[in-house]
């Protein structure tokens, strides 16, 4: 999900033994190793924390520093760019200065970011501390998988990528009920202060436990051109998405200039990194079929699934009544059975077609999607829940097979280019569907209420009747506006449901695009 998958670390150093001669000092003991599987595991987890924590106090920050609802969903996406812009760097940066000092210095960065985040006094400014935040936070991923594999020995390998999965798995199930208890019953600083200890911490204790398995260090070249052009057009893209609403898109002399510099930039990356010998991204991966119909349909999966998990926080408090913390509890759900059935599909995706598998889990997050759009204001938090809770069954079962179909659909020398690359498209689809969900339900929910105000109340019944049980006129005429609103919304939300449910459609069709995987791919260098 958004975050219970992320992906690859570009072209890491190769993970050896750490009992290895010559390469490091003694290996671990018993007792350490567990103290740095604990460790590695509780960066990752704070790295994924951070993907959804905010989703359910967008309300809450929106509201303290001023801001809409809609601006105050800003605090999601740009984490999730920078992340995405800093996970191909990753590989070189380890090369570069070391596999552990760009581990600890990025552990100690994102802490004090995340500092920063909840001492923001403005919205603008938590921004800019969430991108440094993503930007240190991307290497964390990718890093702590890799030395997981470096400090343990071989046969308890799988013990180690086991834990480190699960927090994998558990962060973004663990995000919304934690951002929504600390933002209730504290205040939504809160919830990025609570980084800050485990950061220094775990910066503290790493340094001392795993600076002895430092990596070698070279000066290898780095594809600027390529990475400027990447952060231009990315950073073009992702400032029109968030503006785009409130300038009204097009009409705006400013969207227009972002758009454009977003498109010639991302033509020039396109011919330069398909002429580059290093480039930063490998594009030429995409001429494999297998690869391209996966990253299509996780772009138009995840997509689908990431703008629900956005719209349904911001409905519930926004017109439901709810609560920061009961909203975190009802998108966690989906977590609960993504957990529990995960080890069993993972076990499934070594022996079925994994184009089978995914199909079956896209096809079923589209048949829950499609049924939660019949929804209506007079529902039970049982009858939101549950929808939700059955759709956790569909998760493993669209990103585990699908990660290995993509990497299988590729040489074996480029499955870390491929994987880097499939994260930072999943994260550009996020990012997209955010701001397009935002925006149609917004403009949805006003054709709506235009529509219901036309065809509610002409003869004026209503607005007498409640006048006669004791209102106002100005009373009885804002409960009756209230009410249209509270429709419109409603009618508005499910309509973006809908249009999820097809999105799922079209990735469970766009799967089967791809040619039966002849191998099973080393996922090891994706997550």
């Amino acid at each position: 999900m958004s975050s219970t998958t992320s992906a690859a670390a570009g072209d890491l150093p190769a993970p050896k033994p750490a009992a290895q001669p010559g390469l490091f000092e003694a290996p671990l003991t018993g007792g350490q190793l567990v103290g740095a599987g604990i460790l590695l595991a509780a960066a990752n987890f704070i790295a994924v924390l951070d993907t959804t924590i905010a989703n359910v106090s967008v309300s809450t920050i929106a509201g303290a520093l001023g801001a809409s609802t809609s601006q105050g969903t800003y605090v999601i996406r740009p984490y999730a760019v920078a992340e995405a812009i800093t996970v191909p760097l990753t590989g070189w940066l380890a090369n570069r200065f070391g596999t552990v000092r760009v581990f600890i210095l990025s552990m100690v960065m994102f802490g004090l970011f995340s500092a920063l985040c909840g001492l923001a006094n403005s919205l603008g400014m938590l921004i800019a501390f969430r991108v440094m935040q993503g930007l240190a936070g991307g290497p964390l991923m990718p890093l702590s998988q890799t030395l997981l594999l470096r400090i343990f020995p071989k046969e308890k390998a799988p013990a180690a990528v086991g834990l480190w999965a699960m927090t994998t798995l558990v962060a973004p199930i663990a995000g919304p009920i934690l951002g929504g208890v600390l933002c209730d019953q504290y205040s939504w600083p809160y919830i990025f202060w609570i980084n800050v200890p485990v950061a220094l911490i775990c910066g503290y204790l790493g340094w001392r436990m795993l600076k002895r398995f430092e990596t070698k260090t070279s000066k290898l070249p780095i594809d600027r051109v390529g990475l400027i052009l990447m952060v231009v057009w990315v950073a073009a893209l992702q400032l029109m998405l968030d503006e785009g609403k409130e300038k009204d898109w097009f009409a705006s002399t400013e969207i227009v200039l972002l758009a454009v510099t977003a498109v010639v930039f991302f033509i020039a990356f396109l011919i330069w990194e398909l002429t580059e010998h290093n480039p930063i991204v490998d594009l030429r991966v995409f001429r494999h079929r297998g690869f391209t119909a996966s990253v299509t349909t996780i772009c138009l999966a995840f997509g689908a699934f990431f703008g629900s998990v956005v719209l349904t926080p911001l409905w519930l408090q926004g017109y439901m009544g709810y609560t920061a913390t009961w909203s975190g509890c009802i998108s966690a759900l989906t977590g609960i059975l993504a957990v529990l059935t995960a080890p069993m599909v993972a076990k499934m995706s070594t022996t079925v077609d994994a184009r089978k598998l995914v199909c079956i889990g896209v096809t079923w997050l589209g048949f829950i999607t499609f049924l939660r759009a019949f929804n209506n204001t007079d529902m039970s938090f049982f009858q939101i829940g549950w929808p939700l809770f059955l759709q956790g069954i569909g998760l493993p079962l669209f990103f585990v097979p699908l990660t290995g179909l993509a990497l299988s659909s590729v040489n074996e020398e480029e499955t870390a280019s491929a994987a880097g690359l499939m994260s930072f498209c999943r994260t550009m689809a996020g990012a997209i569907a955010t701001s397009i969900v935002n925006t149609s339900w917004e403009n949805d929910a006003t054709y709506f209420h235009a529509e219901l105000s036309g065809l509610v109340d002409r003869s004026g019944d209503a607005v007498n009747a409640m006048m006669a049980s004791g209102m106002s006129a100005e009373q009885a005429t804002g409960s009756l506006a209230q009410t249209v609103q509270n429709q419109a919304v409603m009618l508005a939300t499910n309509h973006i449901f809908m249009m999820a449910a097809v999105s799922f459609s079209l990735a469970a069709l766009a799967v089967w695009l791809a040619p039966k995987p002849t191998r099973v791919a080393d996922t090891s260098s994706a997550h």
